[in-house]
Parts: C-alpha cells; sequence; structure tokens
C-alpha cells in the first residue's frame, strides 16, 4: 500500500481579514476542514504565520502576512459503508449530485454515528470516495441541516474536492458557483425582494443555536418574494421567498429570516414564538403544516463548474411531497418557474 502524503497550503492574509481570528481565517479559506479541525492543527503546531508557529486559534491576524499550512495526510475512514437509497441526480468519475431526503445528517457527529450520507456514499462510491475533508466527512464540501431537503455534491476524487472547496469558499463572488433555497416563512415582506446583512455567531447561552451578533462572522443571504398567502382574517400569514447565499454559516437563512421577523415555518429552534400564526392557517394547511415535522425549506438549485471539463453545471430539484403539499395548501396557483 502506498503512503499517503499530506500537504501544506500557502495563503497570504487579504486586507478584509486583518484583525480576524486565525482559526476563522482558515475555516474561511480551506473550507474543506472545519472550524474545529483547524483548532486542532492550530494546537498541534502545524500552522504558522511568516515563519513562526502560531499555536492559539484565537490570534489574530494582520494583513499581508504569509500563513503555512501542513496538513497530514487523509486517514483511513473510520465510518464504513451502508446501504442508504440515494437520489441520484449526476454522476461521473469525480463528483456526484444527490437530492437529499429530510431526517438524513450529512457527516458522523456526536448522536448520530451510523445512518448518515457519508456512510451512503461510502457503500456508493466505494474505494473512489476521497478522503479529504477528515475522517468523518470524506468527500463532504458543503452541508444541508438534517431536515432541510434538496441539492449537494459530494466529491469523489482529491482533485475535485479541492476544486469544489475553492468555489464554496469563494461562495459565488467570482465564479459560477449557485445556490438557490425556497423558504415557506411566516408573515410576508412589505417589498419584492431584500438583502439580509448580518454577521452570525454562536447563540451566548444555546450553544446549539447560532444569532446574528455583532463581531460574528460575515453573513449574507439575498431574497426575492415569489408568493404571497392570505389566513383565514384574509391578511397575509406566510410566504414563499427564493434565497441566495453570499456566505455559507451554519442555519444561515434561518437565523436571517428570523432576524427580519419571517422564521421559517415548522422551524422549531428559530420560530418557535409564531407557533400561535397556525390558528390564522386555513384547516387543510394546518393539517399539512402540524405533519411537516421540520422546517419549511428546499435547496432546489446548485450551479457548479466541474473540476476538469471546464464546463458549468446547472440542477434543481422539484419541491419535496410534504413541501408541495403546504404549498398547494396555503392557496398557490400554477407551477413555481
Amino acid at each position: 500500500m502506498a503512503l499517503m502524503q499530506g500537504r501544506s497550503e500557502e495563503l497570504v492574509i487579504a486586507a478584509d481579514e486583518a484583525g480576524e481570528r486565525l482559526d476563522r481565517v482558515l475555516a474561511a479559506r480551506v473550507a474543506e476542514l472545519s472550524r474545529s479541525r483547524h483548532k486542532a492543527l492550530i494546537l498541534a503546531g502545524r500552522v504558522a504565520i511568516d515563519g513562526a508557529t502560531i499555536r492559539d486559534p484565537s490570534h489574530r491576524v494582520n494583513a499581508g502576512g504569509t500563513i503555512m499550512l501542513d496538513l497530514p495526510p487523509p486517514e483511513e475512514a473510520e465510518v464504513g459503508p451502508e446501504n442508504i437509497p440515494l437520489q441520484v441526480v449526476f454522476e461521473d468519475d469525480e463528483l456526484i449530485v444527490i437530492d437529499k431526503p429530510k431526517g438524513l445528517v450529512v457527516h458522523p457527529a456526536a448522536g448520530n454515528w451510523t445512518g448518515t450520507l457519508v456512510n451512503a456514499l461510502i457503500a456508493h462510491c466505494g474505494e473512489s470516495l476521497s478522503g479529504v475533508g477528515g475522517v468523518k466527512r470524506p468527500g463532504i464540501v458543503h452541508r444541508l441541516d438534517k431536515d432541510t431537503t434538496g441539492l449537494m455534491v459530494a466529491a469523489k476524487t482529491d482533485h475535485a474536492h479541492h476544486a469544489l472547496s475553492r468555489q464554496f469558499a469563494d461562495h459565488g463572488r467570482t465564479g459560477p458557483l449557485r445556490r438557490g433555497y425556497l423558504a415557506f416563512v411566516w408573515g410576508a415582506p412589505d417589498r419584492p425582494r431584500g438583502t439580509v446583512d448580518k454577521p452570525i455567531d454562536r447563540h451566548p447561552r444555546a450553544r446549539d443555536k447560532m444569532a446574528v451578533r455583532e463581531g460574528g462572522r460575515e453573513a449574507v443571504t439575498h431574497w426575492q418574494l415569489l408568493e404571497r398567502y392570505l389566513g383565514t382574517d384574509g391578511a397575509p400569514v406566510a410566504s414563499l421567498l427564493a434565497c441566495r447565499l453570499e456566505t455559507g454559516r451554519t442555519h444561515q437563512i434561518r437565523v436571517h429570516l428570523a432576524a427580519i421577523g419571517h422564521p421559517l415555518l415548522g422551524d422549531e429552534v428559530y420560530g418557535a414564538g409564531f407557533r400561535t400564526k397556525a390558528a390564522h392557517l386555513a384547516p387543510e394547511a394546518r393539517s399539512a403544516l402540524a405533519a411537516l415535522g421540520r422546517q419549511a425549506l428546499h435547496a432546489y438549485l446548485l450551479g457548479i463548474a466541474h473540476p476538469s471539463q471546464g464546463k458549468d453545471l446547472e440542477f434543481r430539484s422539484e419541491l419535496p411531497d410534504d413541501l408541495s403539499r403546504l404549498r398547494h395548501s396555503l392557496g398557490a396557483q400554477g407551477t413555481l418557474a
């Protein structure tokens, strides 16, 4: 068996990164690894700035400095294959695009060591699955929440993993990456489109939640009003928004829409205070919402550049049955473009 080699990443700190924590800069620039993984590498002495080893993840960086990140070789995956059905939208030798169902956790973590998308991908892709990204998340370059449905791409080779990770780190600012979501929210915005530009960080008291917080990481969500639904009193009670991400923070859409007073239907974490609004829904809509059992969010659009072929790929996903039922019960007419 050939010895697996590690690699080094050299990064020049940009002007807009000055004063940021080292672990945050690395997590944004080398997005294939989680922030916790970057912290572990810093503590292990695998990160240097201008030749000096830095062992403090909270070290504040200066513009123009050069970061050297020494990455160890990928470890053999400890997670095993599981025969979990996948809805494959596209697949070739380098990548696979799937339409994720609700209830499927993306990668193993505390409380979910089996039954994840990674287990399914290992079974489906076998030896071709990329080991880059850590033991628990081979091939994974981005995530969807457990109960968010829709399109995801995973890498099957190291080359594809690096290429896709760069695209997701850029968030489509200069490249072809596009991520679109359909979000059913309480209430209706008073204008046709808008942008939420509010920093996000861990909630100060509930560590499993995120929150808009001064000093948090930059987070930008663009939204467009597609449909408005009236309640039993004739006033707008809910609406359908199309959202596009310019950054990729944990729970970003859920946090941002709640912050502007329009949390997702069915979101028990960020929209619990809106439960009483269900009384304004027609009986069929109340029933559809009660049966949903999750936040009403679907990743319907994914656009990427193929890692090797030099062409742009775009995929679209129809609303799953539970969200389609919710939409029509709310009084939707016609079909989505």
